[in-house]
């Protein structure tokens, strides 16, 4: 990965929904692709503001996250931004302000027309009702700058292979009833909430998060989803005779082969 990503600062931000629409991606779960269409074209039109003649295009990553602290279904996507955008014609420029309150009305129009385009003339009532509710946009929350290359990767790295629930959490299983106690820090307002609930309603709130069959839960887009021998200067966090070794132990095979001495894919004499 940081062989990959763009030698600049990122910015995360989180776009979230409100409640009452959770329950629209968990009917039919072919709908999630619409927040990642709406946090696309909401990231592209930031910097398309920047200069629309220059088209600058920045580097992203999408994460989508269905669950919350307490394991229910709530849908939201992670993105990781770089801080700035490059130009068609090569030119790049750095971009430190992001305009929050924008980013929350655009993320709110983008989604009620991807979801209505999806549902149909029916979801035209709810999305009426979600402009008068919400009429501050839908909330997007921005982590501070990660200005360290290897912060980044580690950050991606967090929200990438990040489980439903870490085992930590997990306090106990009480045999006799039949219950698994685990615990959280509340969200809104950090307090530490203890949880006890049968074991079967524990077992249904992870598998709900279970993606479907090839679903994609991570996705590049802008620089990181194009290959323009242009765009090549860009990626140079790593060397590229140290990106080739570095990822020379990523392979499996080669892994087992420097720890344990044998070739996994050699049948033995």
């Amino acid at each position: 990965m940081a062989g990959k990503l763009i030698n600049c600062t990122h910015r995360h931000c989180v776009f979230t929904i409100p409640e009452e629409l959770r329950s629209y991606f968990l009917e039919d779960r072919t709908r999630l692709d619409c927040l990642f269409n709406a946090a696309c074209s909401v990231v592209h039109q930031l910097f398309h503001k920047v200069n629309k003649t220059k088209n600058f295009t920045p580097g992203f990553i999408c994460v989508l996250h269905t669950f919350g602290r307490p394991l229910e279904w709530n849908p939201h996507i992670h993105c990781l931004i770089s801080e700035g955008g490059f130009s068609d014609d090569g030119f790049w420029r750095k971009v430190k302000h992001f305009d929050y309150t924008y980013l929350r009305y655009a993320f709110r129009t983008a989604l009620l027309n991807e979801l209505e385009s999806c549902i149909g003339p029916s979801f035209k009532k709810v999305k009426a009702q979600m402009y008068r509710v919400h009429d501050k946009g839908f909330y997007v929350y921005a982590k501070p700058t990660l200005t360290d290359p290897k912060k980044v990767t580690e950050y991606i790295g967090r929200y990438l292979g990040r489980p439903v629930i870490a085992t930590k959490r997990i306090d106990r299983y009480d045999t006799e009833n039949d219950t698994v106690t685990f615990h959280y820090n509340r969200h809104e307002d950090d307090v530490y909430v203890e949880e006890t609930i049968p074991t079967m309603e524990f077992i249904e709130r992870l598998i709900q998060h279970i993606p479907e069959k090839n679903f994609k839960m991570i996705r590049y887009y802008g620089l990181y989803a194009r290959h323009r021998a242009i765009d090549q200067k860009l990626y140079r966090v790593r060397s590229a005779e140290k990106q080739r070794v570095f990822m020379s132990f990523s392979r499996w095979r080669a892994s087992i082969l420097l720890s344990f001495g044998y070739d996994p894919l050699k049948c033995p004499d």
